[in-house]
């Protein structure tokens, strides 16, 4: 199965820091914003975790002053969890069950972020990654066994998803990702070394191939496309681990490497990729060296300068902003943990904060926010 492939992610800790510094230096919080075009400001709120072993998702409140987590109550998922995403409004979370084969959808409480049922949908063989189109319309599946990618209209009331389709993608495709614009899906597949990317038809979301795939480094994990829809990173984990850079054909949703910098050596191991809300910065998790390494774009080519790296926990396999900008939350399989770091605005650099008990084997997070 892919997903005991892909991610090593099988089943030292930081105690907790004084922010007081950094925060002075954050000042104000950072744009969001899907697209690139607009200044939407957030304040973080939530922050959940797939548990793939014990079957769970955690729930945290977000400080929004400090970052700092507070546990919830878990809720159950299907079997071994792979992914959670939650949808632009903040309203609906989304499981993908790798052995259950299917999704589990929540709805969210605005005020203490617990997720309450609201139904499962059948996926393909072994789903490994499941996200939301930036219209919150659509839900994407990638399935990595059955090699393919389930696509799903959503109910804008209780959130439920309604199958439309699928399409076929490349050999065990692990991750997908829908560009700011919601025009184009980018699906890593990991035993054919590619990306398939689709054009998405804004009626019903189906999805239609753009051209080829295109070729990546060994075992692709993870991909991450800027604010902007410049530039979208994906990373390798067949050594030697790099980052592979395109820039973004705005017509077409291709993606091309043709520049110099096309891909950076970044620890090894690595399982998962993103960038910031300003595009600035890229974080990467590094599972082989239990650190999260950190990058500078350069704005116009999309090149990725290497910051220091920081610790994390054991086997970290999962990082995410948090829609603010302030805050970095790693999920590190290993050391059943989540790890907290503040962003300087300035330069990317991370302070670690703290850690927070997650389920067991912790492999996926995501954060939600509030408009202000």
């Amino acid at each position: 199965m892919l997903s005991q492939i892909c991610c090593t992610k099988v089943a030292t800790n930081f105690f907790f820091l004084t922010f007081a510094i950094v925060l002075t230096l954050l000042g104000l919080s950072a744009c969001g914003g899907g697209g690139g075009g607009g200044s939407v400001s957030y304040v973080p709120k939530f922050a959940y975790a797939a548990n793939d072993t014990s079957n769970n998702i955690s729930v945290y409140t977000i400080n929004p002053t400090t970052g700092a987590l507070t546990a919830g109550t878990p809720v159950a998922a299907g079997t071994r969890p792979q992914s959670v995403t939650v949808d632009p409004s903040g309203k609906f979370a989304y499981v993908a069950n790798s052995n259950s084969n299917n999704v589990s959808v929540y709805a969210i409480d605005q005020v203490t972020g617990a997720l309450n049922p609201v139904t499962t949908v059948v996926a393909g063989s072994d789903p490994n990654s499941v996200t939301v189109d930036p219209s919150g319309k659509f839900a994407y599946v990638a399935n990595a066994s059955s090699n393919n990618v389930s696509v799903y209209t959503i109910d804008q009331v209780t959130g439920a998803l309604n199958s439309v389709t699928t399409v076929a993608a490349g050999t065990g495709p692990s991750y997908i990702v829908v560009h700011p614009s919601g025009k184009f899906a980018y699906v890593a597949n990991y035993n054919s070394d590619n990306i398939s990317v689709y054009a998405i038809n804004p009626i019903n979301g189906a999805l239609t191939s753009v051209t080829a795939n295109f070729p990546t480094g060994p075992f692709p994990q993870s991909v991450s496309i800027d604010p902007s829809g410049n530039f979208a990173y994906v990373t390798s984990g067949g050594g030697p681990n790099r980052i592979f850079i395109y820039t973004i054909d705005p017509a077409t949703g291709a993606l091309n490497t043709t520049f110099p910098g096309s891909a950076v050596t970044s620890g090894t191991g690595l399982d998962s990729v993103t960038v910031d809300p300003s595009g600035k910065f890229v974080y990467a998790a590094a599972t082989g060296y239990d650190y999260v390494q950190v990058f500078t774009i350069n704005s116009s080519t999309g090149a990725l300068t290497a910051g220091t790296p920081v610790p994390a926990g054991s086997h970290p396999c999962s990082v995410t902003v948090d829609p603010s900008g302030m805050f970095v939350y790693v999920a590190n399989c290993w050391s059943n943990n989540i790890s907290a770091y503040t962003i300087n605005p300035a330069t990317g650099a991370l302070t670690a904060g703290y850690t927070i008990a997650a389920g067991t084997f912790p492999n996926s997070i995501t954060t939600t926010g509030t408009k202000e």
